[in-house]
């Protein structure tokens, strides 16, 4: 079934008669397209939109071909070789499954290995610079953990947060006080990882509850916000608060 797009990509990207848009794309272009159509499979996965789900993973899908059917007309590698890589390495990283093995080593031993084969030596070798900033300290630190680097319990990630607050207070200059915050984000996500929580659920969940809130102050205010006093917004946003509560 899927030899159709395959053909409808080719067709795309033909030299002489193919579409204008699509001939001179590269993989550096089209990678902003990927994100953003993963995202909106994310986005019709959390509203539970399955007809919304199916098409967005015919967008995501048709990005898999057209960044395969650029590496073919470069002569790199083609869709196929796509779909025989990804089998290969789900059969190695499965051999309870697929092999002669009784019991897996563990999955994240097996990508320990791959990594090692690969000539990346270090622990956190391979994690994707495109990631997020938060779920990317995510993982560079639980890849840290993994290898004995980190904090016994939540008391000194604790203390360590309340230190880089206190760093970005003392910072002078623009360029401190951009490091300190960064340092204090990510202390931050170091202790939803010890709460076992995901620091970038939690970021969108805190982001979606300040937007139901605020849209009541929106809709409940009769003036500019801009001319009402700060102690007066407060008010409001606890109204906000104590109606969402009682919901």
């Amino acid at each position: 079934m899927i030899d159709p797009l395959l053909e409808i990509m080719r067709r795309l990207r033909d030299p002489a008669d193919g579409c204008e848009w699509d001939k001179v794309q590269t993989f550096k272009t089209i990678a902003p397209y990927t994100i953003e159509e993963a995202y909106e499979v994310a986005d019709a996965i959390e509203r539970d939109d399955m007809a919304g789900l199916k098409d967005e993973l015919g967008d995501l899908l048709l990005q898999v071909v057209f960044h395969s059917q650029i590496a073919a007309d470069a002569k790199q590698f083609d869709f196929d070789d796509v779909v025989t890589t990804i089998c290969n390495k789900m059969t190695r990283r499965h051999p309870h499954i697929f092999g002669e093995a009784e019991q897996s080593p563990g999955w994240e031993q097996i990508k320990a290995d791959e990594r090692e084969r690969s000539g990346q030596s270090s622990a956190l070798d391979g994690v994707a610079l495109a990631l997020p900033a938060l779920l990317r300290a995510q993982k560079i630190q639980k890849r840290a953990a993994r290898v004995g680097f980190d904090w016994p319990d939540k008391e000194p990630v604790k203390e360590k947060l309340l230190e880089e607050l206190e760093e970005v207070a003392a910072a002078r200059t623009d360029e401190e006080v951009h490091e300190e915050i960064g340092d204090l984000l990510f202390s931050a996500v170091n202790l939803a990882r010890h709460y076992k929580v995901d620091a970038e659920r939690a970021l969108a969940d805190a982001t979606e509850k300040f937007i139901r809130r605020f849209n009541i102050v929106e809709a409940n205010v009769t003036e500019s916000m801009d001319d009402m006093p700060l102690e007066d917004l407060e008010a409001e946003w606890q109204k906000a608060k104590t109606s969402l509560a009682d919901d």
